[in-house]
């Protein structure tokens, strides 16, 4: 019996190697939310966050006044069945949100009403878990009625959430 190590070790070290780093990249990017240009709200890193992780304080600038909305927002942080409600009214900006800026400064990013539209039935989406969170918004925008659902059960989800989080609340809430 003829044994061979040299090449074909070689040969499956090589491939191992070429999987665990193309896993690895594939994984880096469901982490970074990468996919997307840096002017893509849905893609694009929360301006609230600091490269640290550590949270500052609110500072968003004050929104455009281009978007009109009034919404009632309810969170529940937990999943629980435990839900804050919250309203927001935007141009001009009000509400018992506590951070009514920001959350109006992203509705503006996000595109308004087209933030609230449903993901396609045919979305392929990474199935990767972001935490209970749920999130109902109903109201107007712009004069458009909206009434949308939102949670963390998926990338696509997760991504939604995230280019509305300053309206939702952050994976922690509001």
């Amino acid at each position: 019996m003829r044994r061979v190590t040299g090449r074909r070790t070689a040969g499956i070290r090589a491939g191992a190697l070429a999987l665990a780093l193309a896993l690895a990249l594939m994984l880096a990017g469901c982490a970074t939310g990468s996919g997307g240009s840096p002017d893509d709200p849905v893609t694009a890193p929360d301006a609230t966050s600091s490269p640290s992780g550590t949270d500052p304080e609110p500072t968003a600038p004050a929104p455009s006044g281009d978007v009109a909305a009034d919404l009632t927002i309810g969170l529940d942080e937990t999943g629980g069945g435990t839900v804050v409600t919250t309203t927001l009214s935007c141009a001009p900006v009000g509400g018992d949100h506590p951070d009514a800026n920001a959350a109006c400064a992203a509705l503006e990013a996000a595109g308004g009403a087209e933030a609230f539209a449903p993901l396609p039935p045919d979305a392929t989406c990474t199935e990767q878990y972001g935490g209970p969170q749920t999130a109902t918004v109903t109201g107007t925008v712009d004069g458009e009625r909206v009434d949308a659902d939102f949670s963390r059960i998926n990338g696509c989800e997760i991504a939604r959430w995230d280019a509305l989080a300053p309206l939702l609340g952050s994976a922690g809430g509001v």
